[in-house]
């Protein structure tokens, strides 16, 4: 499990979206599961059914002929009756895999998007969604139950016929006076011993089945290669925090077209460089290069003069505070998720990255302060403050580069021109990247980059945009009026 687990926490987003959340959360979990039992049962079965087989094989060979050949054709049609029952499971087992995916990923939609079932009245429909994909794994694996049922009579009905038929060779023996009834009863226990020590064997196929679909389905995931890769030799860097954008495209796996073409720009130390556009234009694309989350098609991003290929992901994501679009926090105490980055941190470094961020307003009424304990996801504290915490997480660690992915879109006014501020007094020797869709948010920063359709149509100033770009303008004109624009 911590081979698989550590496979996918190395997954590029491109990985992760090629398997999806919730068929990686049934292969680390259930199909690993299902390999332990498997295991179990070999260990157990493996190393002393083949020794008693072998054993108790040299022993019947040395006493009839017409007794051996009964009990190896006993042993062909226990064989061949398993292996039919095996054949017509495992297609099964591949469908009970498949359908507990779906079944994952229904139920993980329902519990995170509980607050929005209940506002449109759908808890009847997403219940007949579950019923509907929990009714076809219960047919499948009711079926695939049935079928292995099938086992137990087949060895059952094998073993007494197989002793059936060797009282009935035996009693031909005796009579023709080849042997007598004590060989014939040593003989039959030495035939059982051979039969239940296949049956121990046989017996794992109960179990393989499954487990052989789980080992497919966790070697597809151990054999996938990351697309993103560090460098065997990791080149210096100058320790500044300048980010160039050197005719950069980008498009996603399996794509028709670049989301992001020809993107050209520098960010120098200490600058705050904003993106603003419509939705789809390519802003939170161009933030993942950033953090390497994606690598570019064409083109370089460079850090300090280096390509960021050249530099190992942790080195790069240590040089980088990321605050993403949708505020994600961990259970554990207030303290803990701020200082993320670095767990030795200070509590006065805690508080003071929580004060940047105006986490401090509520923290501190809190009944335990910073060791108030957050709930997983920070279900227990609302959007604004989440978005609140993440940017002190993101502060914490003094980055050079500062990343902030429409963060502050679910901060009031007043609280996202506070922490704007704050951010330029603490973090002033901190590159800047900001992507947002207020003009409030961005009109301050040393430079606005405008995408549109994933090509830079406007890059300058927020006066230098009024004037020389029409989108900017009309997305400007939209928000706030002439008067407040200055124009």
């Amino acid at each position: 499990m911590s081979l698989v687990n550590d496979k996918v926490t190395n997954f590029s987003l491109a990985e992760l979206n090629k398997f999806s959340t919730e068929s990686l959360a049934t292969r680390v979990t259930n199909d690993v599961q299902q390999i332990r039992q498997a295991l179990m049962m070999l260990l157990r079965s493996a190393i002393p059914a083949p020794i008693t087989a072998v054993w108790a094989i040299i022993k019947i060979q040395a006493t009839s002929g017409e007794l051996t050949l009964t009990t190896a054709v006993g042993i062909v049609l226990l064989v061949a009756g398993i292996a039919t029952v095996s054949a017509i499971a495992i297609p099964q087992f591949k469908k009970i895999q498949n359908l507990l995916d779906k079944m994952n990923g229904i139920t993980q939609e329902n519990l995170t998007g509980i607050r929005v079932i209940r506002a449109y009245n759908a808890e009847d429909y997403q219940e007949k969604k579950f019923n509907d994909i929990n009714t076809s794994l219960t047919k499948v694996q009711l079926f695939a139950g049935r079928t292995m049922a099938f086992i137990s009579p087949i060895i059952t009905l094998i073993m007494n016929g197989l002793t059936l038929a060797l009282y009935w060779v035996g009693a031909t023996l005796i009579n023709a006076q080849v042997t007598d009834y004590a060989a014939i009863v040593s003989f039959i226990m030495l035939s059982s011993q051979v039969v239940m020590s296949f049956m121990m064997l046989l017996m794992m196929i109960i179990f393989w089945p499954r487990a052989s679909v789980s080992a497919n389905r966790i070697a597809a995931v151990l054999d996938t290669e990351g697309t993103i890769k560090d460098p065997k030799v990791e080149k210096p860097l100058n320790s500044v925090g300048e980010v160039t954008f050197d005719h950069v495209s980008f498009r996603y796996p399996d794509a028709q077209a670049d989301v992001l073409e020809d993107i050209t720009f520098t960010a120098k130390k200490g600058e705050t460089v904003a993106f603003i556009g419509a939705t789809g234009s390519g802003k939170s694309s161009l933030i993942n290069l950033v953090t390497r989350l994606y690598d570019v098609t064409k083109g370089r991003i460079l850090i300090d003069g280096v390509d960021i290929r050249d530099l190992k992901q942790k080195t790069l994501r240590s040089l980088i505070g990321f605050v993403p679009q949708k505020g994600i926090l961990f259970s554990g105490s207030v303290r803990d998720n701020i200082a993320l980055g670095n767990p030795k941190m200070s509590l006065a470094e805690v508080e003071k990255a929580a004060k940047v961020a105006c986490a401090d307003e509520f923290v501190d009424k809190m009944d335990k302060g910073y060791d108030s304990e957050i709930a997983q996801v920070g279900t227990n504290v609302s959007g604004g403050q989440r978005q609140r915490l993440c940017i002190a997480r993101a502060v914490a660690i003094k980055p050079q580069i500062l990343v902030f992915d429409d963060s502050f879109s679910a901060l009031d006014f007043k609280t996202d021109r506070k922490v704007r501020d704050n951010l330029k007094e603490y973090a002033k020797d901190s590159t800047k990247l900001i992507v947002a869709q207020r003009i409030g948010t961005v009109m301050d920063a040393d430079r606005i980059v405008v995408l549109v359709d994933g090509k830079v149509v406007g890059n300058g100033t927020h006066k230098e945009l009024l004037q020389s770009c029409p989108t900017y303008r009309d997305i400007a004109l939209s928000q706030l009026s002439k008067e407040e624009l200055g124009l």
